[in-house]
C-alpha cells in the first residue's frame, strides 16, 4: 500500500500531520525527549520556514498543524529534516538512558525500512490538508484534548507539551506558534 504523501500542488498549505514512533513505542517519557522535539520545532521555524499552528507531543506520537513559508523549504523537506534530526538525537539520548529495551525493540521492529539500523518514526505522516475553519478547529481541539483523553491531565492547558497554553492562556513561554486567520 502506498505511503500517503503531501500532494505537490498542496505542498505549502496547512496540513494536519501525525508522526508516530515505530511499534508505537513510548519513547518520549522524559523531559529531555520532549525538549528535543520542542527545540527541533524551534530550529525548523527559525531556519527552514516552518509555520507551526498547533501541536501536541505524546509519549509515542506527535500531532501538528503545520505549513511551510513559501520562500523557504517545502513542508516535505522540513518534515524529512525534522525526522532525520530527531532520530539521530533520540538515538544519543537512548544511549544514555536506562531503558535498554527500547533500542532492542527498535532494532527488531518489523516496520522499519530495510537496511536501516535505527529508525524511530513510521514513514507515514497521514497528511490531511486543512481546507476550512471548521476542519482546523476540529483538528486543534483534537490535538489539545489528546492528553485529556489519555488521562494524563484534567484540562488541555495542563499538558506542558502542546499548544493548548498558547491558545487558551495566551502563554507562549514554551514555543511561539503561528495564529491562523481562516
Amino acid at each position: 500500500m502506498p505511503t500517503p504523501r503531501i500532494h505537490k500542488e498542496d505542498k505549502n498549505k496547512i496540513h494536519f500531520l501525525t508522526f508516530t514512533t515505530i511499534e508505537w513505542i513510548d519513547i518520549f517519557t522524559k523531559p529531555e525527549y520532549f525538549n528535543l522535539i520542542i527545540n527541533t520545532f524551534k530550529h525548523c521555524q527559525k531556519n527552514q520556514g516552518l509555520l507551526l499552528y498547533g501541536f501536541v507531543i505524546m509519549t509515542n506520537h506527535i500531532h501538528c498543524l503545520v505549513s511551510a513559508n513559501k520562500e523557504s523549504c517545502s513542508l516535505e523537506d522540513i518534515v524529512a529534516s525534522f525526522k532525520k534530526f530527531t532520530t539521530s538525537q533520540t538515538k544519543k539520548l537512548l544511549e544514555k538512558d536506562n531503558r535498554k529495551y527500547i533500542p532492542a525493540l527498535i532494532k527488531s521492529s518489523y516496520s522499519k525500512k530495510k537496511n536501516t539500523s535505527f529508525q524511530i518514526w513510521q514513514r507515514e505522516n497521514y497528511p490531511e490538508m486543512i481546507q476550512s475553519k471548521k476542519f482546523f478547529l476540529q483538528k486543534i481541539n483534537y490535538i489539545h484534548n489528546n492528553p485529556v483523553v489519555k488521562c494524563y491531565v484534567a484540562k488541555p492547558e495542563d499538558w506542558v507539551y502542546s499548544s493548548a497554553k498558547n491558545y487558551l492562556l495566551n502563554d507562549n513561554s514554551l514555543i511561539d506558534i503561528n495564529r491562523i486567520v481562516l
